[in-house]
C-alpha cells in the first residue's frame, strides 16, 4: 500500500489546501494517508517549521507548500505501478 505523509501544523492554510487535493485524489486512487503535526516533535519542528506542508510518498519528499493535483496523480500512479511490479517480482523469487 502506498503511504502518503503530510507534515503540517495547526493554523496552516496551505496545509488545508494540500489535504483537500489529497482527499479528492483518494476518491479515485487507493493509498494510506497520515498527517503528522510537526509541533508534536521537536526534531520535526526544527526541520520543517518553515516548510509546511511537505508531502512524502513512501518516504520520498514530493511536494512542499503547494501540490499540483495532476502531478500528484501522475506520481502516485507511477508509485502504484512500481509497487505492483515489486510485489510480483518478490512472489516469483519466493516460488523459485
Amino acid at each position: 500500500m502506498i503511504l502518503i505523509e503530510i507534515y503540517s501544523r495547526k493554523g496552516c492554510c496551505l496545509c488545508k489546501e494540500v489535504k483537500g487535493v489529497i482527499s479528492r485524489v483518494s476518491k479515485d486512487m487507493q493509498f494510506c494517508c497520515k498527517e503528522i503535526d510537526i509541533t508534536a516533535n521537536e526534531e520535526l519542528f526544527r526541520r520543517y517549521k518553515e516548510d509546511v506542508p511537505t508531502v512524502f510518498i513512501n518516504g520520498k519528499k514530493i511536494f512542499k507548500f503547494k501540490i499540483d493535483e495532476t502531478e500528484f496523480r501522475r506520481i502516485l500512479k507511477k508509485e502504484i505501478i512500481r509497487n505492483t511490479l515489486l510485489k510480483r517480482c518478490s512472489k516469483k523469487i519466493k516460488t523459485v
